[in-house]
């Protein structure tokens, strides 16, 4: 049998073996395997392209000493107006207008260099002024929607609270009590990313009159609302995550969300911010798969690159065959929610499928850098740790299992 060309191997004067060099595929470099920046319009490929190459002439080069120190990089909120990606997937108020489907794809391109600033810009972009868009009211929206736009008003999320996870639909425990004009919030918060330096923190709180959530908008530096960081974590450590404690916080009436009425309300933001979470996912595998490969195919054993093995090669394209499916469904569910369509099954599916495959792409990642992989010289050990963060919030993979098994039976397992 004649052997195909392209798997012939050449020898040198000796009679071994030599590595035959051809011509990479591009989009398998860039793991964009299926080409799925090119399902959005010209101009905001343009823009994509301008935000990775932001990315990794800024972020790039100061992510690894940042997530070492657990300090977030302030210095890069002033060039952030200029990329014009706060609320991408909204209109009006000065809102880009672009979908969800672009909103996705950024925060990919964000985490592909960094999943903790992909993060924080999720918690900003993503939970602050998604949820100021579907739960305040027209003059709230007009207050504060613009100067979140233009990255003058900073926010942070605060709904998960130190005995609350996952039961926070049944289970919040941080209270608000209506006086007059006036609420007083008491309880705690934990977790809340941006929370040490935000300006606008949106504080869930269940209303001791009605037993309803309902959401409130409190000021940097409201008495009794003291956020405390917390240390001591080993995945997205530049994200500042912050315990808080809320002591008779008062909220005047103006800054309770006007259209938050219930839980349900809630979720609606989740629903979208879940699907911001799964982008981050596959941002995240991309980083880790780039840097894998870039690795091997500088890293020589037995006189070639290690690129030049199968078994390196196979978990190369694992990875890839990986990042190319949680890819093609996230751009389904975006496309989805563009059209006003996506399910909390749906969503919670893709959050699901892409955080578990970033931990074997992550996994696959620091195999072939061996014992390389440990350390944040390139960049893998950063992805690996960080993809645990990106498994556990808006929704552990059980729980979002067990809301797609509810679609599937009809039957809610969750207690």
């Amino acid at each position: 049998m004649t052997e195909h060309p392209q798997s012939a191997h050449e020898q040198d004067s000796g009679g071994r073996p030599t590595v035959r060099i051809h011509e990479a595929d591009p989009a398998a470099v860039e793991a964009d395997f299926f080409h799925i920046g090119e399902l959005v319009p010209t101009e905001d490929q343009e823009r994509i392209a301008a935000v990775r190459d932001w990315a990794r002439k800024n972020v790039a080069p100061i992510a690894d000493e940042y997530w070492e120190r657990g300090e977030f990089p302030h210095q890069l909120i002033s060039q952030l107006p200029e990329l014009g990606i706060a609320g991408l997937q909204f209109n009006g108020y000065g809102a880009p207008g672009r979908g969800a489907l672009v909103a996705g794809l950024t925060s990919m391109e964000l985490a592909r260099v960094d999943p903790s600033f992909a993060t924080f810009y999720g918690v900003h972009s993503g939970l602050g002024i998604a949820t100021i868009m579907q739960c305040g009211s027209e003059e709230q929206k007009q207050r504060w929607i613009p100067a979140m736009l233009r990255w003058e008003k900073l926010t942070a999320f605060a709904l998960t609270e130190p005995d609350v996870g996952s039961g926070t639909a049944r289970g919040l425990t941080t209270t608000a009590r209506r006086e007059g004009d006036t609420w007083i919030l008491n309880g705690r918060k934990k977790w809340i990313g941006n929370a040490t330096f935000a300006d606008l923190v949106v504080v869930w709180a269940k209303d001791e009159a009605d037993g309803e959530v309902k959401g409130f908008v409190v000021e940097k530096g409201a008495p009794g609302f003291t956020p405390h960081r917390i240390e001591g974590k080993v995945s997205l450590r530049t994200v500042q995550n912050a315990e808080i404690d809320l002591r008779d916080v008062r909220v005047p009436e103006t800054d309770r969300l006007q259209e938050a009425h219930s839980f349900k309300d809630t979720a609606k933001v989740l629903r979208s911010t879940r699907l911001g979470v799964s982008w981050n996912a596959v941002g995240c595998a991309m980083g880790a798969y780039e840097a894998a490969r870039n690795y091997a195919l500088e890293r020589e054993q037995f006189g070639k690159p290690i690129a030049a093995f199968q078994l390196v090669q196979d978990q190369l394209a694992r990875m890839l065959a990986d990042i190319t499916a949680c890819q093609t469904m996230n751009v389904r569910a975006a496309q989805l929610q563009d059209a006003g369509r996506l399910t909390d099954q749906q969503a919670s599916m893709a959050k699901m499928f892409s955080t578990s495959r970033v931990r074997e792409v992550v996994a696959h990642a620091r195999e072939i850098l061996g014992g390389n992989g440990i350390l944040l010289d390139h960049d893998v050990a950063r992805f690996w740790a960080d993809a645990e963060a990106l498994y556990s919030y808006e929704g552990t993979r059980d729980m979002n299992a067990l809301i797609v098994g509810r679609a599937a039976t009809g039957i809610s397992a969750f207690v």
